[in-house]
């Protein structure tokens, strides 16, 4: 048995893509936990999200990052992109993330990224389960290797679970010997106010339709335990004035369903009951004042 079967591995590896190529969903599946908040749209992804994985032959700290994209009109999307940027520099390992069924100039974004970063690089085509036609995958892999270098090649419908073991085999071959550096127990370096938030926030996503969802942010105020449950008090924040009675909906119907499936959400991640009160308020031009978003959380 060779030295890298017995020796643990230790890395930080960023998941680089385009929106909406199934990132989030590949943290999720990886780490065995609903840390990353998935939906449909655009920008769901805001944050560094590290997702922690440890098994025999050592751990992963798997970096979830916003997708790159086009959009540069305010002053969250540049923020956004400079934290992918970003986080494909400061890791041991990347995979690049591509849809395999649609590709578009974006993925050229992410393909510079992986140019520039100095250590391995997998490429992992994602849906593979929506290709009516697998045999050209052949064709892709090709496309692909002959734009970049990468390490490995890994086909994977992160949604099925599918693939994943062959994804970890490469990860664990490719990162350096290293001993765990976070508590065996943990599955995220975030905050449970951070994941409380963003359970809010993806309920939203989910409910709201147009353009709402990208001028609104959540704040937790309170986070308290007492009685063996939590006790969480959020803050939703609009951008627009026209938007705060669009999330609390008629009769207040949207926002408390927002809030009973966040609650649900909550308790099954943390795994104790909740009680989850909502506000909503305006907070004009938040979304384009650079220390808005510092103060909102979000890292530059």
């Amino acid at each position: 048995m060779s030295d890298s079967t017995t020796k643990p591995h230790f890395g930080h590896v960023a998941l680089l893509g385009r929106p909406n190529v199934g990132k989030s969903t590949l943290l999720n599946a990886l780490i065995g936990e609903h840390l990353a908040i998935v939906t449909h749209k655009p920008q769901t992804t805001r944050h560094r999200i590290v997702g922690l994985l440890t098994e025999a032959r050592g751990q992963v700290a798997i970096v979830d990052t916003p997708g790159l994209h086009r959009r540069r009109d305010h002053a969250l999307n540049r923020r956004l992109n400079r934290i992918a940027a970003d986080a494909g520099q400061d890791v041991d390992l990347v995979v690049m993330v591509v849809e395999a069924g649609h590709q578009n100039e974006e993925d050229d974004r992410v393909l510079d990224l992986v140019d520039k970063h100095a250590g391995p690089a997998i490429l992992a085509f994602n849906k593979i389960d929506q290709l009516k036609d697998r045999s050209a995958l052949l064709e892709l892999t090709a496309k692909w290797s002959a734009r970049a270098e990468f390490d490995a090649v890994v086909y994977l419908s992160a949604a099925r679970r599918e693939g994943l073991d062959e994804l970890l085999n490469e990860i664990f071959r490719l990162l350096p010997e290293g001993v765990p550096q976070y508590p065996e127990d943990l599955f995220t370096d975030r905050s449970e106010r951070f994941l409380a938030a963003e359970m809010v926030r993806e309920q939203l996503m989910l409910q709201l339709h147009q353009e709402i969802p990208y001028g609104l942010t959540v704040v937790v105020e309170r986070f308290e335990r007492a009685d063996s449950r939590l006790l969480i008090d959020a803050l939703i924040l609009v951008a627009e004035d026209r938007h705060k009675a669009m999330v609390i909906g008629r009769r207040g119907q949207v926002l408390k369903r927002v809030g009973t499936r966040a609650r649900h959400a909550i308790a099954d991640l943390l795994g104790q009951p909740v009680h989850l009160s909502l506000h909503v308020k305006t907070r004009s031009g938040w979304i384009d004042d650079e220390r808005e978003l510092d103060e909102l959380g979000y890292a530059r």
